[in-house]
């Protein structure tokens, strides 16, 4: 289970409240930092002051590294995390106009408004300049409008389409920054002298420093994922044989959905698509990876109701419950043969086969399943003749500059 650290607990009005503050302490840190000053901004371009660089640098170590060792913990959902969509072409062509803005005019668009604010005359015409640009680039969209579009990546994460774990880029990242500060200490004492920032810059301090840095790279590339090894964990055979699973027949879940008891929640750990296809009554999909996230406490956590595990395969199921034991739930137990052989005796386009190999029982167990057979399509019919409620969003985090 996750932590403090959802979306939900910040309201749409809160989160308003919230931004204003945050936005104002950043400005304030961005003003006290000197990052209203362009020649403090531009000197990274010209090799006299690479604060910006340093401070861009340490902002993307410290948010990575607290991300991943807060997802480690259970803190935070990792998948609730924004991620923005790459168009490859037009974010190169992008981040070249906008860097030769930043050449030219000495700042960014946020640095740009922190300097307005405090009556910099240079800065008031850059965000009066990019003003119109905004208003020239959306009259102008339907020129370019396919450009624009074009090379989508979808939402990718770099270590993915690197083809390497978080960890490894995480630590690889933290090198290229240790190599960046102590490289362009090298060239800033060179270009400004005594009047660059890193004149002050104690060295055995800053050696420390950067071995810690080293170090807690070496933590992020040996630190699993949490999800992954969990899954992975309650997959595992050997451990699946010694802890064996609670199960439910296919006839008493039958039961219980057609006397439509409180205390029996089907949680379908199917895709979404095969979910949608066809599904039981009352039942909640929830795919394996979705059992951290803060949406499925409200089906697994009531500890008085039974919940059934209904996969492709009991296989599948029985990790699916010992994962949600792992993550401190309560009463799981699996559907006997999975969903296939609810399917063939319930869900049939014909009447089910008579029953075998159960002596006296055999004739009233057909005669049941004959009868439920017939409720329970009753029920899947009725729910879908319904008004279809809107499905809930999932909120994700955004945020950036």
């Amino acid at each position: 289970m996750m932590g403090p650290f959802v979306p939900d607990l910040i309201s749409n009005e809160l989160n308003l409240v919230i931004a204003f503050l945050l936005g104002t302490g950043f400005g304030v840190t961005l003003e006290q930092a000197g990052f209203s000053s362009s020649r403090k901004l531009a000197g990274v371009f010209y090799g006299y002051d690479f604060t910006v660089l340093r401070v861009f640098f340490t902002a993307a170590v410290t948010a990575m590294s607290g991300t991943l060792l807060l997802g480690y913990f259970g803190l935070l959902d990792l998948d609730v995390i924004f991620v923005n969509p790459t168009w490859l072409a037009p974010a190169i062509v992008g981040g070249a106009i906008m860097g030769a803005g930043f050449i030219l005019g000495g700042y960014c668009p946020g640095t740009s408004l922190c300097a307005a604010v405090i009556g910099k005359v240079d800065a008031m015409f850059f965000v009066l300049g990019g003003a119109i640009g905004v208003f020239g680039f959306g009259e102008l969209y339907p020129l370019y409008k396919g450009f624009y579009e074009s090379t989508s990546l979808g939402d990718i994460k770099v270590f993915d389409s690197l083809g390497m774990s978080q960890g490894l880029f995480a630590f690889l990242l933290i090198v290229v920054a240790v190599t960046a500060f102590a490289v362009t200490t090298l060239i800033e004492k060179k270009v400004a002298g005594g009047a660059g920032p890193s004149s002050e810059f104690k060295t055995k301090r800053h050696v420390a420093a950067g071995a810690a840095l080293l170090a807690v790279g070496l933590v992020l590339l040996v630190l699993p994922d949490r999800k992954t090894s969990m899954i992975a964990r309650a997959s595992d055979p050997a451990f699946l044989a010694a802890h064996p699973a609670e199960k439910m027949d296919i006839d008493e879940l039958a039961y219980r959905l057609v006397d439509r008891d409180p205390r029996v929640q089907v949680v379908d750990i199917r895709p979404p698509e095969a979910f949608a296809r066809q599904s039981l009554p009352g039942a909640k999909n929830l795919p394996i990876r979705q059992f951290f996230g803060h949406d499925a406490m409200a089906v697994l956590s009531p500890r008085h109701v039974k919940k059934v595990i209904v996969g492709e395969t009991e296989a599948e199921e029985h990790a699916a419950s010992r994962l949600m034991i792992d993550l401190g739930y309560e009463n799981a137990v699996v559907l006997k043969g999975g969903f296939a052989a609810f399917q063939a005796a319930y869900l049939g386009a014909e009447p089910p086969a008579p029953v075998e190999g159960l002596s006296r029982w055999a004739a009233d167990v057909t005669r049941f399943r004959t009868q439920a057979r017939g409720d329970i399509l009753q029920m899947i019919a009725s729910a879908k003749a319904e008004a279809p409620k809107a499905p809930k969003p999932q909120k994700k985090i955004a945020g950036g500059c």
